[in-house]
Parts: C-alpha cells; structure tokens; sequence
C-alpha cells in the first residue's frame, strides 16, 4: 500500500473484538491497520471471547490472519499492551511473561506526549454483574449474542430494500432509561478509579460504547468495539486524541457491517 494513505500514529487503542464470535467484524479491522501504523498498541480487553468459544466454537481464517498481522507488527517493533478483560480472563494467567514485544497485563498506566498520566483498564472490575454474579453476566451475555442475530437478520431486509445499516442493539440499548443511568454510573466508576491512581484520566471498553469527554476536568475515553461500532483511539505524535469511526473513515464498511457511530463529546442525560 502507498505510504501516504497510511497514517502513524503515537498510540492506538482498540478493544472488545470479540474473536471466536460469527460478529466480530475482523475484515473492518484488518482494514483499519492496513491504513494505520502505530508506536504502541494497546488492545483493551476481551480481545478473543473465551465464553463464547467455550458455548459454540467459532473461528475462521481471518481470525488467523488477524492473529498473524499482529505478531508481524510485533516483530517490526510495534509494542503491543495486551489487557485483559473479562471474556477473555485466561490471559491473566500470562501477565508476568513477556514475549518479545508483547506485554499482558491487567491494567496499564499510559503518559501521553504532553505528559498526562492515563490509566488504561478494559472496565469489567468496575461492572457489579462482574464482580457479585459471573453467572448473570454470561446470560446477559448470551441474551446480547441472540440480539445480534436478530440485528443481522433485520439488516439483511435492510440492504434488500436499499437501505442503509441500522443498530438494532445500540437501540434498544439507548432507549432503556436503566442503560443510560448504567453507562453514566459506569463512567462515574472510571474516573473515579483514574482519579484515586493519580492520574488525569482513563481509558477503557467494556460496555462497546464509544466516548470521548471530559468530566470535572478528567478525560474519559472509551474506545468502543469492534462488534458494532467498530471504533478506535488513537493520539498523534504531539498527543492530540481523535476517535476513529472506521464506518464512516472507509465506505466499504458503512453499511452492511456496523452502524455509524457518532462521537458525541458531551453526557447522555437520562430525562424523566
């Protein structure tokens, strides 16, 4: 690929890519490094989806190329933080080894260019379904898996009618009054963590909503996912952030593949 329609960047954040499930959208991914380069990348959990794979195995050859593009980024001397998260907690069982430039671990402290300390956490340690009912969560989960079929069944109608993709999930997500006092709560947690490990802000996935904001002067970013919304951070070399919607960065995969994310910048307010 020409050099020039590849942008480097200081840092790249991505998370929840679920492999091992029939929706993770690997080939939007595998787009998104053929245009982006980075010094360090950090994948912030629930990278490969032990649950799912342990209820209904699901794993293609683009999971493996996915898996190889990442050693050879590896081998050039692209750092690669790996945290882990709570699909896919049987990393943490390798979070004292090293191999090469790969690094596990539960949490990481990021200093940006300007000098900034971020933590960086996938999120789950934080969510009480998690930590008081393991159990409750994998049902939950499994009731978003079947959500997200009927979501490719309805879009299929979709593009035969000419029309564009639409998240039936991120939906019924954001229209349930409790999911939006739940993702606020959530964002609460976060930087109240950050602020307890001195730092100015976090970064973190977990709940595959996209954000960026600042909120009584820290920064909360959430790199989103690669189910739906196909997302990711990344901070230039003089440490500006942006959040990527590769939806909308690539036409390929704007409809079809996932919904066009909307990087909002400011609180959902839950009304009355």
């Amino acid at each position: 690929m020409d050099e020039e329609h590849i942008r480097h960047h200081r840092a790249i954040w991505i998370s929840d890519v679920h492999l091992g499930t029939r929706h993770s959208q690997v080939d939007a991914l595998l787009d998104f490094f053929r245009h982006n380069e980075c010094d360090t990348l950090y994948i912030v959990g629930d990278f490969i989806d032990g649950w799912e794979l342990k209820r209904n195995w699901f794993w293609n050859a683009q999971h493996n190329v996915l898996i190889q593009k990442l050693l050879r980024k590896s081998r050039k001397q692209t750092r690669i933080i790996m945290i882990s998260g709570n699909h896919d907690e049987f990393l943490e069982q390798f979070t004292e080894f090293h191999f090469g430039e790969l690094e596990i671990t539960t949490e990481y402290m990021h200093t940006t260019a300007t000098g900034e300390k971020l933590l960086v956490v996938h999120g789950h340690q934080f969510d009480g379904l998690v930590t008081c009912n393991r159990m409750l969560e994998k049902v939950g989960s499994a009731l978003y898996q079947w959500i997200l079929d009927a979501n490719l069944f309805f879009n299929r109608i979709r593009r035969r009618m000419g029309f564009g993709y639409w998240s039936f999930a991120a939906y019924l997500k954001m229209k349930a009054k409790s999911a939006v006092k739940y993702v606020n709560d959530y964002e609460d947690a976060m930087l109240q963590m950050a602020e307890k490990r001195n730092a100015q802000g976090i970064i973190c996935g977990h709940i595959h909503r996209a954000e960026r904001k600042e909120i009584n002067g820290m920064k909360y970013f959430n790199t989103g996912d690669w189910i739906e919304s196909c997302t990711a951070l990344v901070e230039s070399p003089t440490g500006e952030f942006e959040l990527i919607h590769w939806h909308n960065e690539n036409p390929l995969f704007s409809t079809g593949r996932g919904p066009r994310s909307h990087d909002t910048g400011h609180r959902v307010e839950t009304g009355t």
